[in-house]
């Protein structure tokens, strides 16, 4: 086994090399595009969630084969590299072992204050990010997330990695409240790139459909790169909003 990949298609926007730890992601949310990817049962890709096999070792001997340094290994695309009421030990020794062969790395989770553990493992040329969707008042009438720790409790993890020196990164995708997101962008100054997307496989679920097909993307793409501008944050408008900011407005 080679956990270690070079992502294709959409998730090559986000880096060069990637790892998944995990065999699945209890956060339970409902657009994961995981087990669609995967061809996994959905119920049992959200119940039935432990390390893969032997991944600590099987990463430490692909490092020590490749030799590769100075890379960036994205944490997690199937995966959350901290999913709930699970031992995330192996997350924290594969950091161990990029970070002792001279690479990096750029993590992005929902796992919320559990991410701190590892903090200690992480400096200037590690990147820290955390998903943000807007969700805000519909997070529990909607059940987008049932269990994963709520935007504000991801946002002050982020805060906490920043104050120790790590750069840190928001992901707004999928985006399920424009205005939340609008807000977000204006009052952090903590945050060192936004990439911002959609809301992709809205097919997943009607509640997803709903909320998609009551978007205006192309006017949500635009205000997101003026407010940017306007407040001198980084970002990155990921291709498939990008596509519909440059088409014609609908």
């Amino acid at each position: 086994m080679n956990p270690i990949y070079k992502p294709s298609g959409k998730a090559a926007e986000y880096g060069e090399l990637a790892i998944n730890i995990y065999t699945g992601c209890n956060h339970g949310c409902i657009y994961c595009f995981a087990p669609l990817i995967l061809k996994r049962d959905r119920k049992t890709f959200h119940s039935v969630v432990e390390p893969r096999n032997g991944i600590v070792e099987a990463v430490k001997r692909q490092l020590d084969k490749e030799q590769f340094t100075g890379k960036l290994l994205h944490f997690c695309f199937c995966c959350d590299p901290y999913p709930a009421d699970i031992d995330t030990t192996p997350t924290r020794e594969i950091i161990k072992a990029i970070k002792d062969s001279k690479n990096h790395v750029q993590i992005l989770t929902k796992g919320g204050f559990r991410a701190e553990r590892d903090f200690d493992l992480l400096d200037e040329n590690d990147w820290f990010g955390v998903t943000i969707t807007g969700a805000g008042s519909n997070y529990k009438t909607l059940d987008i997330e049932p269990n994963a720790p709520k935007n504000s409790t991801r946002y002050e993890t982020l805060k906490i990695a920043k104050n120790k020196g790590v750069q840190t990164w928001v992901s707004c995708e999928p985006v399920l409240n424009p205005m939340e997101i609008y807000e977000l962008i204006k009052g952090s100054k903590i945050t060192d790139l936004f990439r911002i997307g959609k809301l992709n496989y809205a097919g997943l679920d009607p509640r997803l459909k709903e909320i998609h097909d009551g978007i205006n993307w192309f006017n949500f793409g635009h205000e997101c790169e003026r407010i940017c501008r306007e407040n001198g944050r980084n970002y990155y408008i990921k291709e498939s909003l990008r596509k519909i900011m440059e088409g014609e407005k609908s």
